[in-house]
């Protein structure tokens, strides 16, 4: 049986350290489902928009597949000040 998994956006620093990332500023979890990887990605979207992340117009495309598609902890690499982390659902 495959494991289910859920997926938060965080808000946090330059370098992604754990203590930037505050479970308390960010607690919208999306399931892997494809409905809620859609509105991961409108999340997203929305914070580069706000200009509190930073995604460069290249990596764009490379994103939203991750989001949508793929795993998408791996658009991480490619966000300044936001990361994706994954949490398995017991």
């Amino acid at each position: 049986m495959k494991e289910k998994k859920a997926f938060i956006f965080f808000n946090c620093d330059e370098e992604k350290s754990r203590t930037s990332m505050n479970v308390f500023y960010n607690q919208e979890i999306y399931r892997d489902l494809k409905g809620a990887r859609k509105a991961l990605l409108n999340k997203i979207e929305a914070e580069q928009a706000a200009g509190r992340i930073h995604i460069a117009a290249a990596d764009m495309d490379a994103v939203q597949q991750a989001i949508l598609t793929g795993e998408p902890t791996d658009a991480s690499a490619l966000i300044q000040y936001g990361a994706i982390e994954s949490f398995t659902i017991i």
